[in-house]
C-alpha cells in the first residue's frame, strides 16, 4: 500500500483552509489550490488574503492553547497557496486531492473535469461535500474506484472525526489507504455507504429539529433544553455511543419507550425493525450478553467500571460534580 505524501486541497474556502491546517499541523506539506482562474494581480491579492486568514485561524488556535504560539509560523509554512494555472504539474504527482469547492453541480463538474486531466489513476480524490453522494461524484471522474467522500466536521482542525463514504465502485485499497493516512495524522476515520447524511449529520439533524420543535411547542425554554443537552445527553454520549447505550440500558427498554412516544408524539418515533428483531431474539444487550455488540467474552463488571470511571472524570472536569456534604 503506497504512502500518501503529495497532498492538494482544492478550494480555499472555510473547509479547505481548515483541512489544510489539519494536514500542516501534522507536519505535512500541502498545496492549497485556488479553484478559480484569476488575473495575476487579482490572485496575488487573493493569496495574501488567504494567508492572512490562515494566520488568524492559527492565532485563534494558540489563544485556546491548542498550539503553542511559536508553532504558528512552522504550520503556516507547510501550506502553499497556489493559483489554479500553477497547480497542474504538482497534480501529476499528487497522491491525494481533497476537493472543497461550492456545493453546486456545475462547479463540481467543471472542477472535476479539469482535475481529471492531470491526476494519475492512483490519486485518491476525496470530496468534502455534504450534499452530493459519492456515487454522484464518482460519475464526474474517470477511475471511480479511487473516489471517496471525506466529510470533516467543523472546525476540521479541531474535531477528530472524518466520515468516509464509499460507493460500490470504490476500491477497498482506496478506503484503507485514506483511512490509515487519516489515522496516522491523528484523525478518527469511520466508513459508511453512500446514503444521504453520512452518520453524524443524519443523527444530529433529527436531534436539532426535535429540540427546535420542543421550543415551538412550549415544552421547555431554549436555555433549559440546551442545559439538558450539555449536562445530560451530550455528557452521556461522549462516553457511550448511541448503539452501545442501547445495549447498556436494554433494547427492550427502547422498544417500549418508542411505542409510547410514537403514540404520544407521532410516527417519527416508530421503532426500527432491528430493535424489534433483537428483542424477539433475546439480544437486548448487556444482560443477555448480545445486542448490537457481542459481550460473550467481555468482563461485564470491568467494562461497567471503566465506563462509570470515565463518566466520573468528565463530570469532575466539567465542574458538575456535586459538593460532598455528609455532616
Amino acid at each position: 500500500m503506497s504512502k500518501i505524501q503529495h497532498i492538494a486541497v482544492l478550494g480555499a474556502g472555510r473547509m479547505g483552509k481548515a483541512i489544510a491546517i489539519a494536514f500542516a499541523y501534522a507536519g505535512l506539506q500541502v498545496k492549497l489550490i485556488d479553484a478559480k482562474v484569476r488575473a495575476e494581480q487579482e490572485f496575488i491579492a487573493y493569496q495574501q488574503q488567504i494567508e492572512q486568514d490562515l494566520r488568524q485561524e492559527l492565532i485563534l488556535l494558540s489563544q485556546i492553547k491548542f498550539i503553542p504560539t511559536e508553532h504558528i509560523a512552522a504550520i503556516q509554512n507547510n501550506i502553499q497557496v497556489i493559483a489554479k494555472s500553477a497547480a497542474t504539474e504538482f497534480l501529476k504527482q499528487c497522491d491525494l486531492v481533497m476537493e472543497g469547492v461550492p456545493e453546486q453541480v456545475q462547479a463540481k463538474q467543471e472542477i472535476f473535469a479539469w482535475l481529471d486531466r492531470y491526476i494519475s489513476a492512483e490519486c485518491i480524490v476525496a470530496s468534502t461535500t455534504s450534499t452530493f453522494l459519492v456515487t454522484d461524484i464518482a460519475q464526474m471522474l474517470s477511475h471511480p474506484e479511487r473516489v471517496v467522500n471525506a466529510h470533516w466536521l467543523n472546525p476540521a482542525y479541531l474535531i477528530p472525526l472524518v466520515e468516509l463514504s464509499r460507493s460500490e465502485q470504490t476500491a477497498d485499497e482506496t478506503v484503507e489507504r485514506l483511512k490509515s493516512f487519516l489515522a496516522h495524522i491523528g484523525k478518527v476515520p469511520v466508513v459508511c455507504n453512500a446514503k444521504a447524511g453520512y452518520i453524524v449529520p443524519r443523527i444530529q439533524a433529527l436531534a436539532m429539529n426535535e429540540a427546535a420543535r420542543m421550543v415551538e411547542e412550549g415544552v421547555a425554554s431554549a436555555e433549559d433544553i440546551d442545559i439538558a443537552i450539555r449536562t445530560g445527553f451530550g455528557l452521556r454520549f461522549s462516553v457511550l455511543g448511541l448503539l452501545e447505550f442501547i445495549d447498556w440500558g436494554g433494547g427492550d427498554i427502547l422498544y417500549y419507550a418508542s411505542k409510547y412516544l410514537q403514540q404520544e408524539l407521532g410516527e417519527r418515533y416508530q421503532t426500527p425493525q432491528i430493535i424489534t428483531e433483537n428483542m424477539q431474539n433475546q439480544r437486548n444487550g448487556l444482560r443477555e450478553k448480545q445486542g448490537f455488540y457481542n459481550y460473550e467474552h467481555v468482563d461485564i463488571a470491568a467494562y461497567k467500571l471503566q465506563v462509570l470511571s470515565t463518566f466520573a472524570e468528565r463530570i469532575d472536569k466539567a465542574n458538575l460534580k456535586p459538593k460532598f456534604n455528609c455532616m
